[in-house]
């Protein structure tokens, strides 16, 4: 989560341009128009009626041949009727009786969207920006099923994420972010099939809380984790003491155990240190010999 306000993708990048097929639709209309226009002089002369000849077949000619990028789809109807889907390359169709309705782009398309001041399921509002990544599979759903399938994206993928907060508590949106990513997918993938739409990704880019509740809420993770750090040092603890008590088991009533730990101890401090080490009275007599055992030593006989 972030407190500052997110920002919207810049509006003045560049896209593919289709300079080159319209000015094809442009030579075109010149060619035919010239050529009626040179007909009519070589017959009967150049006047009113040559000019409007012209451009009525000129107009014709450029209605007959499109051109159509690789990237696209032309949608072409007959008497208002499906007739094809045509394209990429020069698509001919015959004037007045048919028309291409719709060129659509079959590319991978970012569209941004968002939900402002959407309340979750425990009354907090938030401001959520998202992006969803799509593209038109059938040329012919598109142009057919829904008016604008663009705008019907990005309509559709706001109505979809209102509902996906509406259910959630905040700390289920800000933790659960992934999830809220695959939820968006599946819904939108399944509400916008009927299209002729595929979605490829959701990708949710900014979660903005309320300024009045940041600081509740920085409060509340910091106690969270006190409260966290406490508990593990306390396992710690626990645990520390079951395994001094299994070792004080282990050395009661075996003295010769607990010196060989106590000579132990006394040479890994000095490899360790590399110094010397001075023992203590009270700490050496872990290194004297078992009394009883020297005297036995002493007196076999006995």
């Amino acid at each position: 989560m972030q407190a500052s306000a997110s920002v919207r993708p810049e509006t003045g990048r560049r896209r593919t341009s289709r300079n080159g097929a319209v000015a094809f639709t442009v030579i075109v209309f010149a060619l035919a128009a010239a050529v009626v226009c040179a007909v009519a002089q070589a017959t009967v002369g150049v006047g009113a009626g040559a000019l409007v000849a012209a451009v009525i077949v000129g107009c014709l000619a450029a209605s007959s041949v499109h051109v159509v990028m690789e990237w696209e789809k032309a949608v072409v109807m007959r008497f208002g009727k499906f007739n094809r889907v045509a394209g990429p390359g020069i698509v001919f169709t015959w004037p007045i009786v048919e028309f291409y309705t719709l060129r659509v782009d079959q590319r991978v398309i970012a569209t941004y969207f968002g939900a402002e001041e959407t309340l979750t399921s425990d009354l907090v509002p938030v401001n959520v920006d998202a992006v969803v990544f799509w593209m038109v599979f059938s040329a012919k759903k598109a142009a057919i099923e829904v008016e604008d399938y663009a705008s019907a994206v990005s309509w559709m993928s706001q109505a979809m994420l209102r509902k996906a907060i509406g259910r959630a508590t905040l700390a289920e949106v800000a933790a659960r972010r992934d999830q809220l990513d695959a939820e968006l997918k599946d819904v939108l993938e399944e509400k916008l099939a009927d299209w002729g739409i595929a979605v490829m990704d959701v990708e949710v880019r900014d979660i903005v809380v309320p300024k009045e509740l940041q600081a509740s809420m920085a409060a509340e993770a910091v106690a969270t984790r006190e409260r966290n750090a406490r508990m593990i040092m306390a396992e710690a603890e626990r645990d520390i003491s079951e395994m001094l008590r299994d070792a004080s088991e282990v050395y009661d009533g075996d003295a010769e155990a607990l010196r060989l730990r106590t000579m132990h101890l006394a040479f890994e401090s000095v490899k360790q240190s590399g110094g010397t080490l001075v023992i203590p009275s009270a700490f050496s007599e872990g290194f004297a010999p078992d009394p009883e055992a020297a005297k036995a030593t002493q007196n076999p006989a006995s």
